[in-house]
């Protein structure tokens, strides 16, 4: 596998960069902090967003909904730009496109108004995301310090999705619904003059065209796909109203994939996933994602509709994952130099896959310590321990030029995976709940899906071994 860069270099169009390597961490960490804190921030407030401006059950689904479909949809167009136009341009563009419909949101005074701002936000979340990991794997040489950068922005992002709930319910009951979006307007101002005066220009891109046609096609298939998976959930796997727009999205992603194959300037090069680190990776990212995404939702429903808990005691609840997440994240670039890159995914997934079979065994009756605690901590701290290594396989063997185009597949790849899995284990959970929908008939359905979900993800341990590059320590040439 070629490397990006020399064990000892960067690229010359950032081998000026003046900011400190700790304050351009902050600044594009903080970024993508808001953006997978708006996947969840949300949940607890939607009943009172409810309320506050009349809206029906499917508005409801909406204002999550359309958030993370855009985000998925246009992850790799943000991509490529980012690559092309420059990735300090695009990263505060990005930022301030979210900041702006983070503002409008929490204005809003009709339903449709607030499902359009999720939608721009999500829009936004696109841009900015792969702008921000780009900015990091090509501002540090590979090496420790690349590695660290990486496990910094995973353990961000991933903190960001795990206090969602935290934030959202202290927000809601001590303010109001509208600062679950207006809280990202100072912190999204105060990063947008941060990375105006210490972030430096860079790209790879230079005389490449942004390929609109491949653009249009990829956001438009992958929207249908999400769209088609949301309906499954109300709607059910065989009705029309799911299966259409699924089909119809794979459809367009075919064409997408022979317009790909033709065009002389890309949006995905499809010789990328030739390299087996990229390939491998983005597979074993969905199947992580349909597994983890699913875990703080159903967490969530049963300490609240199970256990009884208030937002603020089920946000409460979740600090110990928050900190097991961080904390995986965090030592993972130590354990990758002493067992390499593809044993502590496996081991991270193994972990997971434990506190998953764990947690499927929860009781109506259940106690915090050993229903949500023990096995809570397990899958979280399993989840940081993979995500750095293989968002690293996943980054590492493309060109510099392509560095955005792959961080934005890999985000894609987990948030494709996610939506697909939510959906897939809300429908499994539904069917153990039944019409009935007693508390003990909740948390077998719960547990069911949890149970579902650890073979999901044993699936991307054995995608792992069969397929990742076997490296000692990817931090080392």
């Amino acid at each position: 596998m070629p490397s990006t860069a020399a064990p000892t270099e960067l690229p010359d169009d950032i081998r000026q960069r003046t900011a400190p390597a700790w304050l351009v961490t902050l600044l594009v960490c903080a970024g993508q902090f808001l953006v997978v804190l708006d996947v969840s921030v949300v949940n607890v407030a939607l009943p009172a967003m409810r309320g506050g401006l009349g809206l029906s059950e499917l508005g409801l689904q909406w204002v999550v909904n359309a958030y993370v479909i855009t985000f998925a949809g246009f992850m790799l167009l943000g991509g490529r730009a980012a690559d092309i136009f420059g990735r300090k341009r695009i990263f505060v563009a990005g930022l301030v496109l979210f900041t702006i419909a983070s503002l409008a949101g929490g204005l809003a005074q009709e339903a449709w108004q607030l499902v359009a701002a999720r939608t721009v936000q999500g829009v936004g979340a696109a841009v900015l995301s792969p702008a921000s990991l780009t900015i990091l794997t090509t501002s540090f040489p590979v090496g420790h310090a690349r590695t660290r950068a990486i496990a910094t922005w995973t353990a961000v992002g991933a903190g960001g999705g795990a206090v969602g709930g935290l934030v959202g319910g202290v927000l809601t009951e001590y303010l109001s619904w509208r600062w679950v979006l207006l809280i990202n307007v100072p912190v999204g101002a105060l990063v947008l003059l941060g990375a105006a005066l210490w972030l430096t220009e860079s790209r790879r891109g230079a005389g490449r065209r942004l390929d609109i046609p491949g653009a249009l096609l990829v956001t438009g298939g992958l929207a249908l796909v999400a769209y088609g998976i949301v309906q499954t959930e109300s709607k059910g796997w065989t009705a029309p109203a799911a299966l259409l727009p699924m089909a119809a999205g794979l459809v367009v992603i075919a064409a997408f994939v022979a317009v790909e194959a033709r065009t002389k300037a890309p949006l995905m090069p499809l010789k990328l996933f030739r390299i087996r680190s990229v390939s491998s990776a983005n597979a074993a990212m969905v199947l992580a994602g349909a597994a983890m995404f699913s875990m703080w939702y159903f967490l969530s429903l049963y300490m609240q509709n199970v256990l009884g808990y208030t937002p603020l005691q089920a946000g409460l609840s979740f600090i110990p994952h928050s900190l097991s997440i961080v904390l995986g994240s965090k030592i993972a670039p130590r354990l990758m130099h002493r067992i390499g890159a593809k044993n502590l995914a496996i081991t991270g997934a193994l972990i997971s896959a434990a506190g998953m079979v764990w947690q499927s065994r929860m009781s109506a009756d259940g106690a915090y310590l050993t229903d949500i605690l023990g096995p809570g901590v397990l899958m979280a701290l399993g989840a940081g321990l993979m995500a750095t290594p293989v968002a690293s396989l996943g980054t590492s063997g493309a060109d510099p030029s392509d560095q955005g185009l792959v961080s934005g597949l890999i985000n894609t790849s987990r948030q494709m995976g996610g939506a697909l899995g939510l959906s897939i284990l809300s429908t499994v959970a539904a069917s153990r709940i039944g019409s009935g929908g007693g508390k003990t008939a909740m948390a077998d359905g719960y547990g069911l899906a949890f149970g579902v979900g650890c073979l999901v993800l044993l699936g991307s341990v054995l995608m792992m071994l069969l397929t990742l590059p076997r490296h000692r320590d990817t931090t080392h040439p």
